[in-house]
């Protein structure tokens, strides 16, 4: 049936803002070195995360445990949210008025409009409201048995564990980097920034994620654009209300401002990515519909092992994504490669 178009509104996108902080590049140091199966997918080398932990104090170490254990620096994450934190101090002050209510509250994660009244009755000690978010929360790895440590675990505690940890981790790690950490961060921010003026919303966010794909939703007026440094080449997700929160990693042009040739590691890794016959074919095959591993396989008489190798280096350039089993081409990231190839030629001119 054909449809006559008579609107001239533009659909509505969300808006972008770029900030950066040295507590939020804090906390996802902290989730980065919990996060053990990740570490050696880093940038950071093992051996240097093995450097910090030794620098570590035995309480630090002991804070760590809980944090591997409960996933508390996603509770730190959201704490930073809360406002726009001057310092460390400013921090432990803030977290330290906060009510027990309050605090449970804000360290709960946000699972959508629907389900802020469970938030408040589960922060205030409700079981049934607990138990709500937690069947909510059952296809998340570990909400579920989050919510649950938040809701029950004593208020005096979780206080003084979130306090302590970042505070300790930002005295070691953070502090004795701070300025050119924070010159990065802020060079970055700057880059994006610039950008933003040039880039539609939704471009901006692919751009400066490296292929996310993130169109709007009804309840997301804003995403805000986080850099960091020390959970490159990944990008972490949050939500907020009325937020999408994408953590970035900075780009090679702010770790290396001296030099103007040092193009974006992912601009990088999706020319390396198509550097090769097998995983060329493998985009073709794609650009046609959508395979399985063993589709794949099998069309390309190769083994299941090796099709996986290919079909992760092209993932890792946001050239391709996959639903389980079922892969598919990231086309928008293809499409801007030209772009992307173009930004790179221009900059510094």
């Amino acid at each position: 049936m054909e449809i006559i178009q008579t609107s001239a509104r533009k659909r509505e996108s969300y808006k972008v803002e770029v900030k950066s902080s040295l507590l939020w590049e804090c906390a996802l140091g902290i989730a980065a070195i919990t996060n053990t199966p990740l570490l050696s997918s880093l940038e950071k080398k093992e051996s240097e995360w093995k450097t910090i932990k030794d620098a570590l104090s035995a309480d630090m170490l002991s804070q760590l445990e809980v944090v591997q254990k409960h996933n508390t620096w996603k509770a730190l994450l959201q704490l930073l949210h809360q406002k726009e934190f001057t310092s460390i101090e400013d921090f432990h002050d803030t977290v330290s008025q906060l009510t027990t209510v309050e605090l449970k509250a804000a360290c709960l994660p946000f699972l959508g409009g629907a389900h802020q009244a469970d938030v408040q009755k589960a922060a205030e000690g409700h079981k049934e409201s607990m138990k709500a978010l937690m069947a909510a929360a059952e296809d998340h790895s570990f909400f579920s048995a989050y919510i649950s440590f938040i809701c029950e675990t004593d208020p005096s505690f979780l206080r003084a564990h979130l306090c302590s940890t970042l505070e300790g981790w930002y005295q070691t790690v953070i502090q004795p980097e701070a300025e050119q950490l924070s010159r990065v961060l802020t060079a970055d921010v700057t880059a994006k920034k610039a950008m933003l003026k040039r880039k539609h919303p939704e471009e901006m966010v692919t751009w400066a994620t490296g292929g996310i794909n993130y169109s709007p939703e009804p309840s997301v007026h804003t995403v805000l654009l986080i850099p960091h440094i020390v959970y490159r080449p990944w990008n972490v997700e949050a939500d907020l209300a009325g937020y999408k929160i994408f953590y970035y990693p900075v780009s090679n042009q702010s770790l290396h401002p001296a030099d103007p040739y040092t193009p974006d590691q992912f601009l990088v890794l999706k020319y390396k990515a198509l550097g090769d016959e097998q995983r060329m074919k493998m985009i073709k095959m794609l650009a046609e519909r959508e395979h399985t591993l063993q589709e794949m396989t099998n069309r390309l008489g190769m083994g299941k092992t090796t099709v996986h190798h290919h079909l992760k280096i092209l993932k890792s350039a946001r050239l391709v994504q996959n639903n389980g089993p079922v892969y598919s081409l990231n086309g928008n990231v293809l499409q801007a490669l030209s772009d992307d190839l173009e930004n790179y030629l221009d900059s510094g001119l």
